[in-house]
């Protein structure tokens, strides 16, 4: 980033979420005038002389269009530091990459599988352990700590039981004793919560999800607002080169334009197919923070600024009727990721969680997870209505 650049930014951050997701990082093109951030495909740039270059060098190690999608996230997260990554894990192994073998962290024991896949396959050959914790409860995250733990890693809303997570209180007791709270925002969005406000060190994202939002690109993103976590993930983002493309970072970029408008349609589409849910006969459970009965929904209303898109439930016929459920949706597609402009259905047991399976943290296998999209409520709960009615 120059310095006109920084300047503008801080021009920009009284913005408002909306006009900042637009605007930061993405003024007109100089060259050209062009609207749109420029792809520059281009893999070396060429140097002034051996000993100056114009600012950028080679595009493992800096971009442009990279650079303004950093710069916008950043922004959006209140993060002084951004790092573009080529997919949500590598900028999980980028955080992870903070520490050293024989350091341990505390993780939610409602975990994402491919972080608990990323943990248990290869850092723990590594030398890193964990300890999975109930982190709605501060007193199991205590009870979980060790002298060597450096790091507690967050979900909240987590995946895929949707829980709400104290993010101030885990991450003020992590700062006590000299560990670095993480958080993976990915579920809410900067839209919908800023971890870095409420006292977190770094913040993660898979950008594929919501900020990209129309599942048709792979990236992940980490912030923070420590000069000290930012120099060493800058080390390790150049050194490693797990970075996305520019056709990636323009197409996330042009989906974070429209984030705020989206959310407020998922979080309201979300909002009628969890009450729809909660009054049918074959569902046991609902998960959603934002019914009143969600163990974690004052906690939700404090932190976050809308309760989300994501939907779980359990079905009273166990594991049978939620297969059935799932092979039963017309609108609804399968599919295993989440956070696009689509309503996907997925079965956690032998999708996003599969690495879980024969563990104490494996999926409920009556468990059923919505990612809700942003087609009209009425035509979701009818195709949901159809495939449970399909169980009788």
């Amino acid at each position: 980033m120059t310095r006109s650049d920084q300047g503008r930014d801080e021009d920009l951050k009284a913005l408002a979420f909306e006009t900042r997701a637009i605007h930061v990082g993405q003024e007109p093109d100089p060259a050209t005038g062009a609207v749109a951030v420029p792809i520059y495909q281009t893999s070396l740039f060429v140097q002034d002389d051996v000993d100056r270059d114009k600012g950028w060098f080679y595009s493992r190690t800096g971009n442009p269009t990279r650079a303004a999608l950093e710069r916008c996230i950043a922004s959006l997260e209140g993060a002084a530091h951004g790092f573009c990554y080529g997919s949500g894990v590598a900028a999980e192994d980028a955080v992870l990459r903070l520490l050293r073998p024989g350091d341990h962290l505390v993780v939610s024991r409602d975990l994402y599988g491919g972080t608990y896949r990323l943990l248990r396959r290869v850092w723990e050959d590594g030398g890193l352990s964990f300890t999975p914790a109930d982190l709605t409860d501060p007193s199991a995250v205590t009870a979980a700590w060790r002298s060597e733990t450096r790091m507690v890693w967050i979900e909240s809303p987590t995946n895929p039981r949707l829980q709400i997570v104290d993010i101030g209180a885990v991450a003020a007791l992590s700062r006590e004793r000299g560990a670095i709270g993480v958080v993976d925002n990915t579920l809410a969005s900067p839209y919908l919560q800023q971890p870095l406000g409420l006292g977190a060190d770094v913040v993660v994202h898979s950008t594929t999800k919501y900020l990209g939002g129309h599942s048709d690109v792979i990236g992940g993103w980490v912030g923070t607002s420590s000069d000290g976590l930012a120099e060493r993930l800058g080390l390790l983002q150049a050194a490693t080169g797990a970075v996305p493309g520019p056709m990636d970072a323009f197409l996330i970029l042009r989906g974070v334009k429209t984030l705020a408008v989206r959310m407020e349609r998922h979080c309201a589409n979300a909002a009628a197919v969890a009450e729809f849910l909660a009054g049918h006969p074959a569902v046991a459970a609902v998960h959603y923070p934002g019914l009143a009965s969600h163990p974690g929904h004052d906690l939700a209303a404090k932190q976050m600024a809308g309760f989300g898109g994501m939907v779980s439930f359990t079905l009273a016929g166990g594991e049978a009727a939620a297969r059935a459920v799932c092979a039963g949706t017309r609108l609804f597609a399968l599919g295993g990721s989440l956070g696009g402009v689509e309503s996907l259905i997925s079965y956690p047991p032998t999708m996003s969680h599969f690495p879980m399976q024969g563990t104490e943290l494996a999926a409920d296998p009556a468990l059923v997870r919505l990612s809700v999209g942003i087609e009209a409520a009425a035509d979701l709960i009818a195709d949901l209505e159809q495939a449970l009615g399909s169980l009788a």
